[in-house]
């Protein structure tokens, strides 16, 4: 998804061999199972598991949790962009099949002691949305396939979301027998009002992307073969604005639904306290008043 030297925007599973990147990694390096460039400005992670609906492993969560911690901090980055290779899946949630890591177990442990399974829900899925949701930087979800269990809720943690015509969300969990998880009903209801996450919650029926659109799940939706395009549009935009001001816009829109108006008013102020000292507040204040385009460098 990443755009290449000449402007276009290659495909997702291209990534790993676009030479001519700023700065290429792959986390889990046998298999390049999550792929990251950062390009102009913009982090374009790529979940790069097709053939498993780009279900996340914990060795995949755990680098995606340092990559957007690293966006947060790097001046470089500007804005980041997630998606997942090929056409069966964004992101099919954890997957069920790769071992835990554990510590060893002393004879006659149980195979689960008390607290065991909330302790890895807060350390694992927790802490990935956690991190969408406090990075720095806008996170832009682009949605090429099924979005489902937590890997919907990946997706809608994003500050954005552009998805596929042939995009579905599944809140899947209801057909395994467990409860939400991932940060789920957080996001959920805050997003769609509480009769309508119980709903889909309650049933776990598929979500089409234009369905999800009119429901606000989704910002835009786009038939695949443009999708691509659309996103390094969204993405050359975002990493073209005043970088500091977005971030405080990010964190008092978050804030704002779960603080008083009091407190949100006095973020509001001390927000604006941050923004007014920028370069790039001063930069967008004299483009004004010269009536030229602001450069904004992102500090």
């Amino acid at each position: 998804m990443a755009p290449d030297r000449g402007g276009r925007a290659a495909d997702p599973a291209d990534t790993a061999d676009t030479a001519a990147a700023d700065t290429a990694d792959a986390a889990d390096t046998a298999d390049a199972a999550v792929l990251r460039q950062v390009v102009d400005g913009v982090a374009w992670i790529t979940l790069n598991r097709p053939a498993a609906g780009n279900a996340l492993t914990a060795p995949m969560r755990e680098q995606l949790i340092v990559w957007l911690e690293e966006a947060s901090a790097d001046l470089g980055q500007r804005a980041v962009v997630l998606t997942g290779a090929g056409e069966k899946g964004f992101c099919t949630g954890a997957d069920l099949r790769s071992p835990v890591p554990g510590l060893p177990r002393p004879e006659g442990a149980p195979r689960r002691a008390a607290g065991e399974a909330a302790r890895m829900i807060r350390t694992g899925w927790q802490r990935l949305i956690s991190a969408v949701l406090d990075c720095e930087k806008p996170v832009v979800a682009v949605v090429n396939a099924t979005a489902a269990g937590g890997g919907m809720h990946l997706a809608l943690a994003c500050d954005l979301v552009l998805a596929a015509e042939e995009a579905n969300f599944i809140e899947v969990f209801v057909r395994r027998g467990i409860a939400p998880d991932a940060a789920g009903a957080y996001l959920m209801a805050r997003l769609v009002g509480p009769q309508k996450a119980k709903e889909l919650f309650f049933f776990g029926d598929d979500v089409p992307a234009r369905e999800a659109e009119r429901l606000g799940l989704v910002n835009k939706v786009v038939p695949r073969a443009r999708l691509a395009e659309e996103a390094a549009v969204w993405a050359a935009r975002l990493a073209a604005a005043p970088t500091t001001a977005l971030g405080v816009a990010k964190y008092l829109t978050n804030r704002a639904l779960e603080t008083d108006r009091a407190t949100a008013l006095w973020d509001e102020a001390v927000g604006q306290e941050l923004v007014t000292g920028t370069e790039d507040c001063a930069e967008g204040l004299a483009a004004f008043a010269e009536r030229r385009p602001p450069v904004f460098r992102g500090w």
